[in-house]
């Protein structure tokens, strides 16, 4: 979040976290003390905000608004949190210069799917943040790994439910195998862009996967060491054994024995061929019959043998 809004002309609004930036990288409002029923001179948080948007300079801006989830909490009520953030949105698009409105929710938060719809905004870009044991554990015990070292459909079908199952994560980096928090200095990001223009509309929905390094910023998951020996298991060996070395028997014919394999006849190698040979005889069956046949019967004392 700090790197996305060093650039400037943002605004943001402080209601979970304090900014570290400084005035002249953001116009930061410090809304942390504004709990309603635990300040003297309690102040309306939504109308502050609907009011700092309307009065914000002309030209391109960014609105931040840290987190949604503590004004669902101090607003207390899901479907009033949701009309006032789609107050917002209308007054943001209403400014002469193209704006952006940026929120920070908790996976967790019960308005995040309908913060998603195509009702509340037409277009959308959300980013959701994963442990990279997430990658290794697919690639390990599913032996699918992301693409393009595994087909996109097959991956996304494995991923999408197991990232959807929060507590699945928390084992994986918190578990007795896990890494734990040390390590947040890398991780994956999940981006899924919904638009309005004629790219994204052709498409709907692009869901990719990036890397995010607190040094690098934003990076291919080649960049991510924690990923590197996925990568290193799908280069191919340049040496390959030759399957003939190291048997027990000899594979190899010498000439003398290649000429007596080759003067071998091959069974059925003239089935169906007329013969050279002309037939000399024709075959016959020959009967003598003794006194105790009967003429009449094809076989008479039953002791005839073809």
């Amino acid at each position: 979040m700090r790197q996305l809004l060093s650039d400037g002309n943002t605004v943001l609004f402080c209601l979970l976290h304090s900014s570290l930036l400084s005035a002249s990288e953001v116009e930061v409002h410090n809304l942390l003390d504004r709990v309603p029923g635990y300040c003297d001179n309690e102040v309306d948080v939504r109308q502050h905000i609907k009011s700092t948007i309307e009065n914000a300079s002309s030209g391109p801006l960014d609105f931040v608004i840290d987190s949604v989830d503590t004004l669902l909490s101090d607003i207390g009520s899901l479907s009033e949190t949701h009309k006032f953030l789609q107050e917002v949105l209308l007054i943001i698009r209403g400014r002469s210069s193209p704006s952006r409105f940026i929120l920070h929710v908790q996976a967790t938060c019960p308005l995040l799917p309908l913060l998603s719809l195509p009702a509340f905004s037409p277009s959308l870009s959300l980013v959701i943040p994963h442990p990279t044991a997430l990658l290794l554990h697919l690639a390990t015990e599913y032996l699918t790994p992301p693409p393009p070292l595994s087909p996109e459909p097959k991956f996304w079908s494995i991923f999408l439910p197991m990232s959807e199952r929060m507590e699945e994560s928390e084992r994986l980096v918190f578990g007795s195998a896990g890494e734990g928090a040390g390590d947040s200095e890398q991780f994956v990001i999940e981006v899924i862009a919904r638009g309005d223009g004629d790219g994204l509309r052709r498409r709907g929905v692009d869901r990719t996967l990036h890397g995010w390094s607190m040094a690098k910023g934003l990076c291919s998951l080649e960049d991510i060491d924690a990923l590197k020996p996925l990568w290193a298991r799908s280069v191919p060996d340049p040496t390959v054994a030759d399957p003939t070395q190291n048997v027990s028997f000899n594979l190899n014919l010498t000439e003398a024995q290649q000429n007596s394999r080759a003067q071998v006849p091959l069974p059925y190698a003239h089935e169906g061929k007329p013969s050279d040979k002309p037939a000399t005889a024709s075959a016959a069956i020959f009967y003598d019959p003794d006194s105790a046949d009967d003429i009449d019967d094809d076989d008479p004392d039953e002791d005839l043998d073809i």
